[in-house]
């Protein structure tokens, strides 16, 4: 005869199993969840009451990845190595609306927030009563922003009166404008087609709605695989030293949480140690983007490949601290960008100095980590001896600077190098990755023998300069005398001379 289970017989035996699946999780909770596993990474089931939170807003980006990946996951949770080793929390929230992003640092509702040094001159006046300080450079965009372009656009010259998409105050925006200056070309010597994000800019060039489009990667492989003849005409990869992602606080905030930064900036530049030296840690960084951005992993490595993940010696650099730095500083490229926008009418007013804007006293107060392995500043790139078909190769960008030497002469004065710090060497520093060539050219006047001689020892004379005074990397130069037989103008007047004997500056493919 079979007997009929009560209720409450059937609740103890409810509760008689569970207790024994909670004692076996818990006795086997290092089999299940391996140290450093994140479980709580997607979750808010952390009790943070009374307990310090600093929230950072970022946007969907893999040059955030040192502090994501240092505290385990986006969202407060006890694994991570912020909790663990500094005892507070952190909680990055993804904020891809830009006026959003910027009511929510307003608001309190997020404590640090992303932004780039170039665009940030556009913004900065609106946010003026919060005393924003610049703590933190995150990264540097390594490949994340590209040009792309239709067949028979093949250097900048070639964007003349072409229409050209790209988002209004933004990366994007930036890198356009300096490799226009790059190429000897105005603002107005393009037809701008404004947009509101990189991604619009890619859908405009993949209708055939433009001839060009600053966009991000991966959709720069995406325009190019799409679109027929198209190709990436420069990227951040060559220009590698223009946009620098960082995070401001409020001055009042800074003040109030000192140790807490501290050991913020410790944590992350950990973080991004372990992941620019770690093929292990980078994987693991890519699975915890994965998960926060909702993003495919292999997009997500990518988007980590696509960056400088920056550590504390590269913040040394970045903040002018670094006296055998001969990069460019986040000053230069401020200052820089604000004449630029101001020039394009973005800009209007007066807008807070670098001076005021800065804050290096987190950084150095854990000068500690000087001298720890893995913290040390970025390296300037190594380049092979030039060959053959790097001195003949495609030059993507040409900049004509006149620089007058006496007749027969070959010696730079201090005119001559102030002319080239004016109107040259940000270029250099900016485009780091990116071999110069350097051409010589003369006028007509006295044999074509001489000239060519002539003008190969004045483009070496600039390129000494370069290589003496800025300490770039020699092998970085390219240099070509071509004496009277490239002419920009007519050698029948005294101003058409004058315009031929210039010197050129190509940044080349190769």
């Amino acid at each position: 005869m079979k007997t009929k289970l009560t209720p409450f017989a059937k609740l103890l035996i409810i509760a008689v199993v569970l207790g024994v699946i909670g004692f076996l999780a818990y006795t086997y909770k290092d089999k299940i969840f391996p140290a450093g596993t994140d479980t709580n990474s997607n979750t808010n089931n952390v009790n943070t009451e009374g307990k310090k939170v600093i929230k950072i807003g970022v946007v969907t980006w893999g040059g955030y990845a040192g502090g994501q990946y240092f505290n385990e996951g986006f969202n407060a949770n006890e694994n991570s190595r912020f909790y663990k080793e500094y005892g507070f929390f952190v909680e990055f929230k993804v904020l891809d609306d830009f006026v959003a992003s910027r009511n929510a640092w307003k608001t309190g509702d997020v404590d640090l927030l992303w932004a780039t040094i170039d665009a940030f001159t556009t913004e900065v006046k609106g946010l003026e009563q919060f005393e924003p300080q610049v703590i933190l450079q995150a990264d540097w965009s390594r490949g994340g922003d590209a040009i792309v372009v239709n067949r028979g656009i093949n250097s900048v010259k070639d964007l003349k009166g072409k229409q050209v998409a790209f988002a209004e105050m933004t990366p994007s925006h930036t890198f356009l404008l300096w490799l226009l200056e790059a190429g000897n070309l105005k603002y107005t010597d393009i037809i701008p087609v404004k947009v509101a994000n990189a991604i619009d800019a890619a859908d405009l060039f993949k209708k055939g709605k433009v001839d060009a489009a600053v966009v991000w990667s991966p959709d720069d492989a995406d325009c190019v695989q799409k679109v027929s003849g198209a190709k990436i005409l420069q990227s951040t990869k060559s220009a590698s030293h223009i946009i620098a992602d960082i995070f401001i606080a409020k001055k009042t905030f800074v003040d109030n949480n000192k140790t807490e930064l501290q050991n913020l900036l410790r944590g992350w530049f950990k973080g991004a140690a372990e992941i620019n030296t770690s093929e292990e840690a980078k994987i693991k960084a890519s699975k915890i983007l994965a998960q926060g951005l909702n993003m495919p992993e292999e997009f997500c490595k990518d988007a980590i490949n696509n960056v400088r993940l920056c550590n504390y010696g590269d913040n040394i650099s970045f903040f002018g601290l670094n006296t055998s730095y001969t990069g460019i500083t986040g000053e230069e490229i401020y200052n820089k960008m604000e004449t630029k926008y101001r020039n394009t009418g973005y800009i209007d007013g007066t807008i807070q100095s670098w001076r005021t804007i800065s804050n290096p006293s987190i950084l150095t107060s854990i000068s500690e980590l000087a001298s720890v392995s893995g913290q040390e500043p970025e390296g300037q790139k190594a380049f092979t001896q030039v060959t053959e078909d790097v001195k003949t190769s495609e030059a993507i960008a040409t900049k004509n600077v006149s620089i007058n030497f006496p007749s027969g002469s070959f010696t730079i004065d201090e005119n001559m190098k102030t002319i080239i710090d004016l109107q040259f060497l940000d270029i250099a520093k900016s485009f780091a990755n990116s071999r110069i060539r350097i051409e010589g050219n003369t006028d007509n006047t006295g044999s074509r023998e001489a000239n060519i001689e002539l003008s190969r020892k004045r483009a070496q004379a600039v390129a000494d300069y370069l290589i003496n005074e800025h300490r770039f990397d020699r092998n970085r130069f390219v240099i070509i005398g071509n004496g009277p037989d490239k002419p920009v103008a007519s050698n029948n007047t005294n101003d058409g001379k004058s315009q031929n004997r210039r010197t050129d500056f190509e940044l080349i493919s190769k």
